[in-house]
C-alpha cells in the first residue's frame, strides 16, 4: 500500500493511504484528502494511478506544487517514486510505501470518512461516571443514568491508578490494561493500536474465548470508527452499527455485522498515541454509555502512563549522557597524566640511547614501568566497572593469593622504602571465591595503602584470617576477613562517605577514582562487605569480609595453588 505522510505543516503526522485504482485529490474541497492548511487551494493537485505507477498533476493551484523542490508546471504530469517529497502550500508530504507491522490477527479495512455528527461521543477530557444508587444527575457524560455501579467504577479506577502509578514496562502496562478491560467490560475481543510514526499498528490483541493459536478469526477493525477516534480525540460507542444511520458510509461496519463496538483514544496532553478497540456481538451484550465513559478513562490513563514512560526514558537518557560525559572527562584526565609520564620516561630512555649511555636509559625505565602499571590497572578497573562479570568460584588458598599481590608491589615498596607485611592465620582454609576478581580488589586496596604511607617510615600490613560460623553474623556463616592496615595520614570523616563513589579520588592527578568503586562491586558480588576504619593522623584500615559456607567440602589438592605455606609472615620491600 502506498501512502502520503505529512511531514511538515498544520497536519504533520497524518497519513493518507492511496488505493490502487482511485485517483486522489490534494486540496481543501470536500472530495479531496482533508487538509487544514489554508495555503492549499481547494483543488490543488491530483494523484493518478496508471499501470502500477503514480503521477502527480498540478491543477492550476495558487501557490504551486513542487516535487523534491522543483515546481510542476500547471497540468503537467510528473511520475512519482517512493521517497519523493511533495509540497503544496505549507504542507510537505512524503510519498512512499507503508512499513506498518503486520499482525495476522488484525485486519485494517479502509472506509469512507465517518459522519462527524455522532450522538454518542465522549471526549477524553470528560469525567468518568461515578454512580450513586438510583440517582440521575444532569451534566454527566452522555447524560447517562447513574445507577448502583459507583462502587464498581471506583474499584476499576483504583486498580487502574495503581497500575499506572507503578510505571511498569510498556508490555507489562499493556497486559495489565487488557486484564482490566476484559475483567470489567467483558468484550469478546479487543486490540490496542499504537502509532509509532508509521500509522496505528497492533500492540496487543486479545480474545475472550480461548482457542488454539491460529484458530481465532482475525479482528477486522473498522477504519471508519478508528479514524474518527484518532482525528477527533473522542471515544465513540456504536450500540447497533448495522441499523445506525451514522455509520451508513462505513463499508466495514456493514460488512462485519458489528453489533456493539467501543473505540477510545489513548491520549494525553493533546497527543494521541493510538486507540483501544473492543467489540462484542449483540448476543454477548451491548456496551453501555457508562462503559464507554469507563473505557475512555482507561484510554486516557494509558496515554498518561505512556507519556510518563517517555519522560522517564528521556530523563534516563539525559542522566546516562551526563554520566558518560563525566566518565570521559575523568578518564581523559587520568589517561593524559599517565601518557605524560610515559612520554617523560621515553624521553629519558631516548636520550640515553642517543648518547649511547645505558645508565641514563636505565634511569628512564622505572618511569616507563610505573606508568605502564598505572594504565594497565586503569584498563582493568574500567573493564570491571563497565560490566558485571559472571563469578567463577573455586576453592582458593589465601596466602599465595596475597603473596602474589605483594610481589607485584615489591619494586614500588623497595623504591619508596615501605614495609609490606603479609600475615595469614595458619588456620585459614581455602575459600570459595573468584580468585581473579578478588585479586584485583585486593590489589586496589593494597596499592592504595602503599601510596598513602610516608616513604621510609611507611608500613602496610595485610592480615587474613578465618572466623568460624557465628550465629547472627552474615546469615550465620563463617567469615573470611582481610584487613589492610597502614600508618598513613588517615581519611577525614567528611571524605569517608564518598571514597567509594566512582571517579572520586583524594590522590589528585595520580588517581582515577575507580579503584575503590570496583573493589566494592567485586566484594559485594561475593555477598561480602568492604569496611573502613580511620582516624586522621593514625592511619586507615580497609577490611574485606566474605561469607564462607563451613559445610563446603575443602580439598587442598584442588585449590588454585598448592605451594607450602611458610610459618613466618611474608615481607616485601625490606
Amino acid at each position: 500500500m502506498l501512502v502520503l505522510t505529512v511531514i511538515q505543516g498544520p497536519d504533520k503526522g497524518r497519513t493518507f493511504e492511496l488505493p490502487d485504482n482511485e485517483p486522489q485529490m490534494i486540496g481543501r474541497s470536500s472530495e479531496s484528502l482533508p487538509l487544514s492548511d489554508g495555503t492549499v487551494s481547494r483543488r490543488h493537485a491530483e494523484l493518478t494511478p496508471d499501470k502500477g505507477e503514480w503521477y502527480l498533476r498540478d491543477l492550476g493551484s495558487q501557490n504551486a506544487t513542487l516535487v523534491n523542490g522543483v515546481r510542476i508546471e500547471p497540468n503537467a504530469r510528473v511520475k512519482l517514486k517512493p521517497g519523493d517529497q511533495i509540497r503544496a502550500g505549507m504542507t510537505l508530504f512524503s510519498f512512499g510505501r507503508t512499513v506498518k507491522r503486520i499482525d495476522p490477527q488484525v485486519r485494517m479495512l479502509r472506509d469512507d470518512q465517518v459522519d462527524t455528527s455522532i450522538e454518542r461521543a465522549l471526549s477524553s477530557e470528560d469525567s468518568v461516571i461515578l454512580a450513586l444508587d438510583g440517582d440521575t444527575r444532569a451534566g454527566t457524560a452522555l447524560g447517562a443514568t447513574i445507577s448502583g455501579g459507583a462502587n464498581s467504577h471506583l474499584r476499576v479506577l483504583y486498580r487502574l491508578t495503581t497500575l499506572v502509578s507503578t510505571l511498569p514496562e510498556r508490555e507489562r502496562l499493556f497486559e495489565g490494561i487488557f486484564d482490566l478491560i476484559f475483567s470489567e467490560l467483558k468484550p469478546e475481543r479487543a486490540v490496542l493500536l499504537i502509532d509509532e510514526g508509521d500509522g496505528p499498528a497492533p500492540a496487543v490483541v486479545r480474545f475472550a474465548a480461548k482457542s488454539p493459536p491460529g484458530k481465532q478469526p482475525p479482528i477486522d477493525v473498522s477504519r471508519t470508527i478508528l479514524q474518527h477516534v484518532l482525528d477527533k480525540g473522542e471515544g465513540i460507542l456504536a450500540s447497533n452499527a448495522m441499523s445506525d444511520e451514522r455509520f451508513r458510509k462505513g463499508d466495514s461496519v456493514q460488512r462485519l455485522a458489528i453489533r456493539s463496538a467501543m473505540c477510545v483514544p489513548v491520549r494525553s496532553a493533546g497527543r494521541t498515541f493510538g486507540a483501544i478497540y473492543a467489540d462484542s456481538s449483540i448476543g454477548a451484550g451491548a456496551f453501555s454509555a457508562d462503559q464507554l465513559a469507563l473505557m475512555t478513562a482507561i484510554g486516557q490513563q494509558t496515554g498518561l502512563a505512556l507519556s510518563h514512560l517517555e519522560l522517564l526514558s528521556q530523563k534516563l537518557q539525559t542522566e546516562r549522557l551526563a554520566a558518560i560525559g563525566q566518565t570521559v572527562a575523568s578518564l581523559s584526565h587520568s589517561i593524559k597524566n599517565i601518557l605524560q609520564g610515559l612520554r617523560g620516561g621515553a624521553d629519558v630512555v631516548e636520550m640515553g640511547l642517543r648518547k649511547d649511555d645505558l645508565k641514563v636509559s636505565r634511569g628512564g625505565w622505572p618511569i616507563l614501568k610505573r606508568n605502564l602499571d598505572r594504565i594497565i590497572a586503569l584498563t582493568l578497573n574500567m573493564l570491571a566497572f563497565s560490566r558485571q562479570r559472571t563469578l567463577e568460584i573455586e576453592l582458593t588458598k589465601v596466602q599465595p593469593l596475597l603473596e602474589d599481590c605483594a610481589s607485584l608491589l615489591a619494586d614500588q615498596c623497595k623504591l619508596r622504602g615501605v614495609a609490606l607485611i603479609v600475615d595469614v592465620d595458619p588456620d585459614t582454609p581455602p575459600v570459595p571465591i573468584d580468585a581473579a576478581q578478588v585479586h584485583q580488589a585486593l590489589m586496589n586496596l593494597i596499592s592504595n595503602a602503599v601510596e598513602a604511607v610516608e616513604a621510609k617510615t611507611g608500613v602496610v600490613t595485610v592480615r587474613a584470617k578465618f572466623i568460624p560460623e557465628t550465629p547472627g553474623r552474615l546469615n550465620g556463616k563463617g567469615q573470611f576477613r582481610v584487613d589492610i592496615i597502614d600508618n598513613g595520614p588517615g581519611i577525614p570523616p567528611d571524605l569517608q562517605r564518598r571514597i567509594f563513589e566512582p571517579f572520586f579520588t583524594t590522590k589528585g592527578l595520580r588517581g582515577t577514582g575507580l579503584g575503590l568503586a570496583v573493589t566494592r562491586r567485586i566484594i559485594e558480588s561475593h555477598d561480602g562487605k568492604v569496611l573502613l576504619t580511620s582516624t586522621p593522623g593514625k592511619g586507615a584500615t580497609f577490611s574485606v569480609v566474605l561469607p564462607v559456607d563451613p559445610a563446603a567440602a575443602i580439598d587442598p589438592s584442588a585449590t588454585a595453588d598448592t605451594r607450602q605455606r611458610p610459618d613466618t609472615p611474608w615481607r616485601a620491600g625490606q
